[in-house]
């Protein structure tokens, strides 16, 4: 399933909403909430044999692999403190790859070890490079496709691995614009997405490896917001996401001869957020659109009665998390507001389901709090979505958590959050929003955001205190602010342009000053600094907009007490963006407390760093907001 977000297990018979929330009332503790998962990204071998999950050895992510129909499983990875979120199987089902980078730094590594976990290989020992992985299917035992930095830090380029010999060839070289290489099913890479400096998007396509490239698809950045989904199963058209023509996203198939164009997929107010395709066939089977909650659109009369089956096994979303190559075997995992993860085995052929493992099972004990989705008007009437989370059913008057969502670019969804649970256990309300410039409402609703980073993307943070105040879940006394990255950016600009607003803030990882947050971005975000432009804006000929919003130049105006954490490895929002506006607060005397990580990136992988941040939110939250 191609699910474009990017974006972090129960018995074979329903079971009841009611058996989800438990029966315990009482504090869950921090370990529970914030330790690495018991067991999770299952994805089954190519060959349909064996299975292979991240589970958590010495408290760290790891790779054990189960031989299916047995109970012979083993680990076969060790790392020792920043574990793995992602690999995938060697389309021979003889071994797996992994991706690592160093303490949070973001370089990743392609890395592969055999089933017997002897001596792991680092296919890509490049200093400060990253690789990307274009390509790898069951259907091509000889290589796959990267996509590296090594020859310029700016550009990724396109190499193919050989697997007999794990030697690199360069096939593509970027001209410096490319942002995303896209191979067709034979392995050929005939599609490619740039941004152009005149602030021009544009889909390349060609023929034939050997062929010229041509434009197939051009949009102003503003107009249009376009991502290749992949290519048709006979490789002459493409699949994309397009808002072209249209205010939502739509899932259209383009001919590569003709440019024609068809719409396959479309919604008048969410975007399309992403396909299921066959693995042998890459037959269009489901395409999901997400509202309030996940939504599907079925092109497979088979693939929407499988959904109908699975429904009758556990009442939240539905994810394939993987197919092996004859299409068998699948595993699916189960999530809802209440439930982190719940994993089954899936075999389509007999409609059957097989119970995995549950993500958390210690949570099972707990009573969870159930996430609401909401809508609010903001000031200038544009509709917010958004959900609230109360720690028991029509609390009114509480001590109330706004949590922002970082990115900008993305969004909430109805989902399990361990720091919304945590919070409203502790007996505060939550509410999650999505505000101006969040995507999955259209272009009109992303564009609204454009530079207005501390201006009506603020605004509409205010109006959704005023929203919980007016439907009176919340104490107007003590609304707190909290948030990471943008959501930390937005912590700080909240405080100090409206020091009066809230009790407290929260944050971590978020910029301070947008000048220098511009200029300290990775090199291979480059290409994307077109776009960075439209969206943020341009430090050079928005510079009263900049110094206006960037909440260091207004720290002196900041009296509600403030909480921050900070990796050190951050490549997005590097160190000096706390540094500079702790020491500003610190010389005016204003309450600030401090953590900084110095295995960390942008993110809190490190499980001893994540329990630490929340330890001290926890005494944070306690002091300066109480119950």
């Amino acid at each position: 399933m191609k699910l474009l977000r990017a974006l972090f297990l129960i018995f074979p018979f329903f079971l009841a909403p009611s058996l989800l929330l438990g029966t315990d009332s009482s504090l869950i503790p921090l370990p529970v909430l914030f330790s690495e998962p018991e067991a999770a990204a299952p994805k089954i071998s190519p060959d349909g044999e064996k299975l292979a999950y991240l589970f958590p050895e010495n408290g760290v992510r790891n790779v054990r692999v189960r031989l299916l129909g047995t109970k012979n499983e083993w680990t076969i990875t060790h790392l020792e403190k920043r574990g793995i979120r992602h690999f995938f199987w060697h389309p021979d089902s003889n071994s797996i790859f992994y991706l690592e980078d160093q303490k949070g730094n973001e370089n990743f590594h392609l890395f592969q070890v055999g089933l017997d976990g002897k001596n792991p290989t680092d296919l890509t020992p490049f200093e400060n490079a990253k690789v990307q992985v274009i390509a790898v299917e069951p259907s091509n035992k000889k290589f796959m496709l990267l996509a590296i930095n090594t020859r310029n830090p700016k550009y990724f380029d396109v190499y193919k691995l050989i697997f007999a010999t794990k030697k690199l060839e360069l096939i593509e070289e970027n001209p410096g614009n490319i942002i995303d290489w896209v191979a067709d099913h034979n392995f050929e890479i005939r599609a490619a997405q740039a941004l152009m400096p005149n602030g021009i998007g544009v889909i390349n396509v060609r023929e034939t490896v050997s062929s010229p490239w041509k434009p197939l698809l051009q949009w102003q950045l503003e107009e249009d917001n376009v991502k290749i989904v992949d290519f048709s199963p006979d490789n002459k058209s493409l699949w994309l996401l397009s808002s072209k023509e249209a205010n939502t996203t739509r899932l259209i198939s383009m001919d590569i001869a003709s440019a024609q164009r068809k719409v396959l997929c479309e919604d008048p107010r969410y975007d399309v957020a992403g396909i299921v395709s066959n693995p042998k066939t890459y037959s269009l089977e489901a395409v999901a659109i997400i509202k309030d909650k996940t939504q599907w659109q079925f092109f497979d009369p088979q693939m929407e009665h499988y959904f109908a089956y699975l429904k009758t096994i556990h009442p939240g979303t539905i994810e394939i998390i993987s197919r092996n190559y004859e299409d068998t075997v699948w595993t699916i995992r189960f999530t809802s507001d209440i439930d982190p993860g719940t994993y089954y085995l899936f075999y389509p052929k007999q409609t059957k389901a097989e119970f995995l493992f549950h993500t958390n099972s210690r949570l099972l004990s707990y009573q969870l709090a159930p996430v609401k989705p909401i809508a609010f008007r903001a000031r200038d009437n544009l509709l917010i979505e958004g959900y609230l989370t109360l720690p028991r059913e029509n609390a009114k008057n509480l001590p109330f958590v706004l949590y922002v969502h970082g990115g900008p670019w993305t969004r909430d969804y109805w989902e399990f959050s361990p720091v919304v649970q945590f919070l409203a256990n502790r007996g505060y309300g939550v509410l999650q929003f999505n505000f101006r410039g969040s995507t999955g409402y259209g272009k009109d609703f992303y564009n609204a955001g454009n530079k207005q980073w501390g201006k009506k993307m603020l605004d509409d943070i205010l109006d959704a205190k005023k929203w919980v105040i007016e439907q009176h879940y919340a104490n107007p006394h003590k609304v707190a602010i909290m948030g990471f990255s943008y959501g930390g950016y937005a912590t700080l600009a909240a405080l100090a342009f409206y020091p009066d607003e809230f009790a407290c803030g929260i944050e971590a990882m978020g910029p301070s000053n947008l000048f220098t947050l511009f200029n300290s971005f990775p090199p291979y975000w480059e290409p994307l600094k077109i776009l960075i432009k439209k969206r943020l804006g341009d430090p050079q000929t928005d510079s009263e907009y900049f110094k206006s919003s960037s909440p260091l130049f207004a720290a002196d105006r900041i009296k509600a007490p403030l909480l921050i954490g900070q990796g050190e490895n951050d490549v997005r929002v590097k160190k000096m963006e706390s540094d500079q506006i702790v020491e500003a607060l610190r010389k005016k005397g204003q309450t600030v407390e401090y953590l900084l990580f110095h295995d960390q990136g942008h993110d809190f992988l490190n499980p001893v760093n994540r329990l630490q941040f929340f330890e001290a939110v926890e005494a944070f939250l306690n002091k300066y907001l109480g119950k």
